[in-house]
């Protein structure tokens, strides 16, 4: 009983500290919503609305000037009906800046301001009685002050919105970096605790795995020692009716890491077909505008996917050599092919497409790899080049250095001469793009990492408004890499 208890305080401590980590960062982040949701209604509900109670005070103010000046020369009784309208206005909306900034701070000069106006109210309606009264109603010099001090308000305002959005951000990134930290401290807790467990478990899984090895070395089974009363013991007991099973248990986990291959790798194709057969009608008739939202979320859906395959194969090559075939390529060839599969991109974007490939000798390669790498480029250079220009392809040989050279050359808008060095890196997008063209910044980084696991480079030329030149190059058969 005393090793049981051992165990299941070890667990429990275990299960404690990760259970303690886990809800207190749970915590954290519930705080930190709540903060951001009251610092967000604050700013939909209060801020932007007394903002715009503030303009339509500015407007009133305006009006009643307006329509004061041309009573006063023109004594028509329907300009003192519109001053009345305007200052009726001016006071509910000034009613209504006190009382939602009622309780804060905020609230003291608006307070102010309708105090004075409510003081002043008798006179403006005394003057408007007074059919001899020759002198504005409301002084100029008045409501000039009331307008600046209602612009000077509502500057007050935007400054509260400005320093709530900056609290939002820091709550933000606050909550993020503690989330981070909770996270690694659970980590770190669950590897202290599965090591502290291990090292109690030692000796009766090492007896485990004898008589494991015991059965997958030599196809037999012999009882292996108990060497605990514990839950050890107990599985020791049920080994021999595991090892029967042993076949069968093989054969579902097979199956199952298929099944969880396919639905993890297919999900993405299943969904955009689904949407590709709606969107052509297949399953019937849609409306235009139905149709429109359908071709946006297909679209979408290739984002994810190409996003995906381009993280994943971005992620491989930074953990894990590039496994490569070598075969014999002609440059011809890949060039040729190259333009074959990218011809319906080039049409639908009006972009023409030339090559231009000398006598060069055969490389030594990955087929696949280099057409990924030569792909990547020529696609760049369609997206990027307007309509109606060229993209070229040129292939030469430099026998001084014994390798082929691939160059292709569009006529786009050209990358900073500044930025040049920095265009393979991942996740990089030039400046004067990424705001205008989607991407993710890896197809160079990805191109990169096949040229120089063939053992040669890539490099960017451009100058703004001229175009882009993208190179890399190949030691020819027979060079040594």
């Amino acid at each position: 009983m005393e090793s049981r208890w051992g165990i299941m305080r070890k667990l429990f401590v275990w299960y404690a500290a990760l259970g303690l980590i886990f809800y207190g960062t749970i915590a954290f982040f519930y705080m930190n919503t709540q903060h951001i949701m009251e610092i967000s209604n604050q700013i939909v509900n209060t801020s932007y609305r007394v903002t715009d109670l503030a303009d339509g005070i500015m407007d009133h103010l305006l009006t009643m000037e307006e329509n004061e000046k041309k009573y006063l020369v023109l004594k028509n009784p329907q300009y003192q009906e519109y001053f009345t309208t305007a200052l009726r206005d001016f006071r509910s909306k000034l009613a209504e800046a006190v009382t939602l900034l009622a309780g804060t701070k905020d609230a003291v000069p608006w307070e102010q301001l309708k105090r004075e106006v409510d003081r002043l109210q008798p006179q403006i309606q005394a003057r408007m009685a007074n059919a001899e009264w020759e002198k504005l109603w409301i002084p100029e010099e008045t409501l000039d002050r009331w307008i600046q001090r209602v612009v000077l308000f509502k500057q007050m305002e935007e400054r509260q919105v400005e320093i709530a959005t900056r609290s939002l951000h820091k709550r933000g990134r606050s909550a993020l970096r503690w989330g981070l930290a909770g996270l690694g401290l659970s980590l770190l807790a669950g590897l202290v605790g599965v090591w502290q467990v291990a090292r109690s478990m030692s000796r009766p899984l090492r007896e485990l795995r004898r008589g494991i090895r015991s059965v997958t070395r030599k196809g037999s089974t012999e009882p292996i020692r108990i060497l605990s009363k514990d839950e050890f013991g107990e599985l020791a007991f049920a080994f021999n009716e595991m090892i029967h099973r042993l076949r069968e248990e093989e054969r579902m986990r097979s199956d199952f890491i298929s099944m969880l291959s396919h639905e993890v790798r297919n999900p993405l194709t299943t969904v955009r077909e689904s949407v590709r057969l709606l969107e052509e009608e297949v399953m019937g008739p849609v409306t235009d505008r139905q149709k429109r939202f359908l071709t946006i979320a297909r679209k979408e859906v290739d984002r994810i996917a190409n996003l995906l395959k381009d993280l994943l194969q971005a992620s491989r090559l930074e953990n894990q050599r590039l496994e490569i075939n070598p075969v014999e390529i002609h440059p011809r060839d890949l060039v040729e092919t190259t333009l074959h599969r990218l011809s319906p991109a080039a049409e639908a974007k009006g972009v023409r497409m030339r090559s231009e490939v000398g006598v060069t000798p055969p490389c030594i390669g990955d087929m696949e790899h280099l057409q990924k790498v030569l792909m990547n480029l020529v696609s760049n250079a369609i997206k990027f080049s307007p309509s109606g220009s060229e993209v070229t392809v040129q292939v030469h040989q430099d026998e001084a250095s014994a390798h082929v050279i691939f160059a292709v050359q569009d006529e786009g808008p050209g990358i900073p001469e500044s930025e040049l060095s920095l265009v393979f890196r991942k996740y990089y997008r030039a400046s004067t793009l990424k705001d205008r063209i989607d991407g993710t910044g890896l197809g160079l980084h990805i191109a990169k990492h096949i040229v120089e696991a063939h053992g040669g480079s890539i490099w960017a030329e451009s100058k703004p408004q001229q175009g882009s030149r993208f190179c890399f190059q190949l030691p020819c058969k027979g060079s040594r890499p």
